[in-house]
């Protein structure tokens, strides 16, 4: 049954500050965070990636989003300049932009603005390969982390006592380890190779909103905008078409228009300029139609929210963990992918301690915890669409409607939009958004919102 497996003997083990080795699977920003994390905890880490590695911050043609427009959302760079100290402060001397999301970014939420006020909130403004190209150069700055790419892995290694992973199989020859992290993103085998070794597929939940995206550049000019730093239009029932405009390096606006339900926005410019001109205000359209273009628009397809529930695993081979988009993967729209992988990260440092055997389950537990705060979000945000197949229970239900109400009351009080933008940003749990103070100021807000309207 496993003939074609490596057999190396594993003992129980503890980790422990100088355990000697550990293997991550994938050179994406949660296989380099993880590796940074581990670095502290095992003499080598060793990053193996199939794709060949960049030396300059470019997308990466087997990481077919890295084009696409992203989000680092606060609690994301606060745990990068935990990780690496000075981090932001280098990504913003590179050109990103810092901004008061309150004050700096216009918002339409269901076709309703956010009320504006310093809010102490900072995200900023840069793309993807610039933030997977610096994490990268960090980490590749560690002593003992060894970046790899151009190396395919092929398979697990299992210990004879039958629970271990001892190592991954390459292509051409093998690794041993004392803990295997697989960060291989949404098309991790991780899964797959414990099924074979007996462990059954865990559960999972799944939304598929049929988010169509569409990224591209634009020269950025202090006029656009009205003068501030980005723009997001929040897709919803009436309007199922949003948009999003962030300020990156380069002097350039990253430019999103995406649609759910397969609706395309197209990558010509007549047909983003159709798109953008749908939605429930004109700054997107009037944008489009005044700067200049810096590259073709990009396209991309998302599958689907997905997350493997493995918390709920009754058994766990040692040794191995999944992480990052192989554990959960996110609708992109909400930006939360980046933020997630990095307190997981964090999480998994500050678990490598103790007996090994318990390092699994207390990892998943804990993971499930960061990944549920954003889950609820996004996928749960994407359940108030009738078109999105799934189980709707009462509470959801309620739930929803309240936040309908949340969203146009915060468009003229600013404490309820605050609290919003510190749960996008994932300083908050969303339960700070129900509670009786909160509820009270949405019921008082919408009934006036409501009358303003009329």
């Amino acid at each position: 049954m496993m003939t074609n497996l490596n057999v190396v003997r594993a003992e129980k083990r503890r980790y422990m500050a100088g355990t000697k080795c550990a293997v991550v699977i994938g050179a994406s920003i949660a296989g380099l965070l993880t590796a940074r994390a581990l670095s502290e905890k095992f003499e080598q880490v060793i990053v193996l990636e199939h794709d060949s590695l960049p030396t300059t911050p470019v997308s990466r043609k087997k990481v077919p989003q890295s084009r696409q427009l992203h989000v680092l959302l606060a609690k994301g760079a606060q745990v990068l300049d935990e990780l690496f100290p000075g981090f932001t402060d280098d990504l913003v001397a590179a050109g990103a932009v810092r901004s008061d999301p309150q004050v700096d970014t216009t918002y339409c939420l269901d076709g309703h603005p956010l009320a504006s006020a310093p809010s102490g909130i900072t995200t900023l403004g840069i793309s993807r390969p610039y933030v997977e190209y610096e994490i990268r150069r960090r980490a590749s700055e560690l002593p003992n982390v060894e970046i790899r790419d151009n190396v395919e892995v092929t398979g697990i290694v299992l210990g004879d006592d039958h629970s271990t992973i001892t190592g991954v199989n390459l292509l051409n020859g093998s690794v041993s380890a004392d803990l295997v992290v697989d960060a291989g993103g949404r098309y991790s085998q991780a899964l797959k190779w414990l099924n074979e070794l007996g462990v059954p597929m865990p559960s999972c939940s799944q939304v598929d909103p049929g988010v169509v995206y569409v990224t591209r550049h634009y020269q950025r000019e202090r006029h656009h905008l009205d003068g501030r730093n980005g723009m997001l239009v929040v897709p919803y029932p009436e309007c199922p078409r949003g948009a999003g405009i962030v300020p990156v390096e380069g002097n350039r606006w990253a430019v999103v228009l995406f649609g759910l339900f397969d609706v395309d926005p197209g990558t010509t410019d007549s047909s983003m300029s159709k798109f953008a001109e749908s939605l429930p205000t004109p700054a997107v359209a009037k944008l489009i139609r005044d700067a200049e273009p810096v590259d073709d628009a990009v396209r991309m397809r998302y599958p689907s929210s997905r997350w493997w529930h493995l918390e709920r695993q009754r058994r766990h081979l040692h040794g191995l963990l999944v992480v990052g988009d192989a554990l959960c993967s996110f609708n992109p729209t909400y930006g939360q992918g980046i933020s997630v992988a990095a307190m997981e990260a964090m999480t998994l440092r500050d678990l490598i301690t103790g007996d090994a055997e318990r390092l699994p389950a207390k990892f998943y537990q804990a993971a499930a915890k960061i990944i549920n705060i954003a889950w609820s979000l996004s996928a749960g945000g994407d359940m108030r669409f009738s078109q999105i197949k799934g189980k709707r229970t009462t509470s959801g239900k309620v739930i929803n409607s309240y936040l309908n109400r949340y969203r146009l009351a915060a468009g003229t009080d600013p404490i309820l939009g605050k609290a919003f933008l510190e749960t996008a940003n994932m300083l908050a749990p969303a339960a700070k958004l129900l509670t009786p103070a909160k509820i009270a100021r949405t019921l008082r807000g919408s009934r006036r919102a409501t009358r303003i309207a009329e």
